[in-house]
Formats: C-alpha cells, sequence, structure tokens
C-alpha cells in the first residue's frame, strides 16, 4: 500500500513539472514585450536599436510605425518641424506589475527628456509599463511617443482614448518648449505634473481658478513665467482636465518626476558651490602674488 501511495506521489510530482513550463509559456506569451520599430530605418539600424536595448529579436513582438502616424498627433505643435520626412526613433515597451508605475530610458534622445515622456505618457493613458526609445543617432525624440503609445496598445489589447494622445503629443512639446525657455526641462516637467495634480483632482475648469494655481506653484518652484506661457499652460490644463484620468494613477504613476529635480537642483548648486571656492582660491593666489611685489 506504502508503495503505490508513493508511486503516485511520484507521478502527480512528474506531471507538475511538465505541466508548470507550459502554463508558464503561455503566461510570458500574454505579456510578451513590443517593439515599435521605426518604419525607414535599415536593417543595419534595426539591429543597433535592438542592441541598444539589449534584447533580442525573438523575445519581442515587432511592430512599426511611419512618418504619417507621428505627424498625426504632432500636427498643429511646434515639434511638427522637429521630425522631419522620416520615421528613425523607436520604442521598446513592457508591461510591469500593477503599482510599479512608469520606468523610461533614453538613447540617443536629446531634446524630449524622461520625465516629460512619462508625463505625457500618463495623460495618454499609459499606466506600469518599462519604456526605452532610442534612435540610430542623435534625434529630437518627439515622434517615439507616438510608438510607444501604439506598443502600449499592442500589449494590452486595446486602443487608448484618441484626444488623450493628442493632449498628450501637446503637452510633450509645450513642457520642453517651456524648459527651453526657462533653462531647465525637469522643472518645467515637474510643474506641469504638479499644476496637472491639482487641477484632475479638483476638477478645475474655470480659467482664472487653473492661472492661479500655475501661478502659486511657479513660484514654490522658483520659476517665472510670461502671460503668453501663463496661458498656453492655462489652455493645455483645460483640454487635460477633459479627459478620464485616475488621479491615483496620476501621482503613483510619475511620482519620482519631482525627486529627480531636485536631485539635478541640488547637483548643479554643489557644481556651483565647488567652482565658486576654485574660483574664490585663485583669486586669493592672485591677490598673495600681488602683495609680494609691493
Amino acid at each position: 500500500m506504502n508503495k503505490h501511495i508513493y508511486r503516485l506521489i511520484t507521478m502527480t510530482f512528474i506531471m507538475m513539472l511538465l505541466i508548470m513550463p507550459i502554463g508558464n509559456m503561455v503566461k510570458a506569451d500574454e505579456i510578451q514585450p513590443v517593439v515599435s520599430l521605426g518604419a525607414d530605418l535599415t536593417k543595419e539600424q534595426e539591429q543597433q536599436i535592438l542592441k541598444l536595448m539589449d534584447i533580442q529579436p525573438e523575445d519581442v513582438h515587432l511592430i512599426r510605425v511611419t512618418i504619417q502616424e507621428e505627424a498625426e498627433y504632432l500636427k498643429g505643435t511646434s515639434a511638427i518641424d522637429k521630425i522631419g520626412n522620416k520615421t528613425m526613433s523607436s520604442a521598446y515597451v513592457r508591461e510591469l506589475k500593477a503599482g510599479e508605475g512608469i520606468e523610461v530610458e533614453t538613447y540617443n534622445i536629446n531634446w524630449v527628456t524622461k520625465e516629460m515622456y512619462e508625463n505625457a505618457l500618463v495623460t495618454a493613458g499609459v499606466k506600469d509599463a518599462k519604456v526605452i526609445a532610442a534612435a540610430p543617432f542623435n534625434v529630437s525624440g518627439t515622434g517615439a511617443l507616438t510608438g510607444i503609445l501604439k506598443a502600449f496598445e499592442q500589449i494590452k489589447g486595446v486602443k487608448l482614448d484618441e484626444s488623450a494622445k493628442k493632449i498628450a503629443n501637446e503637452e510633450m512639446v509645450i513642457t520642453g518648449d517651456l524648459g527651453e525657455d526657462i533653462g531647465n526641462k525637469e522643472k518645467a516637467a515637474e510643474l506641469i505634473k504638479r499644476v496637472k495634480e491639482e487641477v484632475v483632482e479638483k476638477k478645475i475648469k474655470d480659467p482664472e481658478e487653473i492661472k492661479k494655481i500655475i501661478i502659486e506653484i511657479q513660484h514654490d518652484l522658483n520659476i517665472k513665467l510670461n502671460e503668453d506661457q501663463l496661458k498656453q499652460l492655462t489652455q493645455l490644463m483645460k483640454k487635460i482636465n477633459n479627459i478620464d484620468i485616475n488621479i491615483d494613477d496620476l501621482k503613483k504613476q510619475v511620482s519620482k518626476i519631482g525627486e529627480r529635480a531636485k536631485e539635478i537642483t541640488e547637483n548643479n548648486q554643489e557644481v556651483k558651490s565647488f567652482l565658486g571656492k576654485i574660483v574664490d582660491l585663485f583669486n586669493q593666489l592672485i591677490q598673495s602674488i600681488s602683495n609680494m611685489f609691493k
């Protein structure tokens, strides 16, 4: 009797070992990462992109994004001149566990920052995703957002709201332009994030109330916006407020933006302090030499 039980247990265990890999394969297939490649890339450039992303083609689902698709979402923004007539930017997207938020890496992207992508992605309805935006050489990166959104839709099997995608692209461009104007894209991204959170959470629709919030937060971040910039941000926030955005997602998905902006500011201050000490030392040396000849 004991031998029969032992054999039964052994056979059951072996069957479980045989079944488990199959279950895992099905699960892995369901959440297979997606890479959206620029349609105008050469085969060599595609290989270069995949190498930058440190992935093998057989481990992902490959799709293509065209210049026409990029232009559709950037139409009416200042970025339309930045994308040229070919699409070279590519994007890798992998679904993360619920609550992990949005993580972005970039390679050869010289205008759009990680924070700008993150802000725009949460506006478009993306959440809990690992994203890599890359190109074979330096590009602005404005067109990569379209590829990221297309890849995310492929993973989820659903279409994101078209209005939200267009507003997300507009937000990204406005943030970049503002960052150039004030000389700090990280602070610009933090400003957009904080204003967006407050406007969405309080469901503020009155333009004057939105403007007051922008002014309060700009002072807190030591930013000075002109009237045109205030008007532009107010209009953007009115559009964002019409999108169905979950406030908890909005806060959790890009929670590290403010922390990174603070780190960059503190690092810059440390560098300035260090350089100031060198200048002081140099001035003291000059003064000492001058005293020697008096």
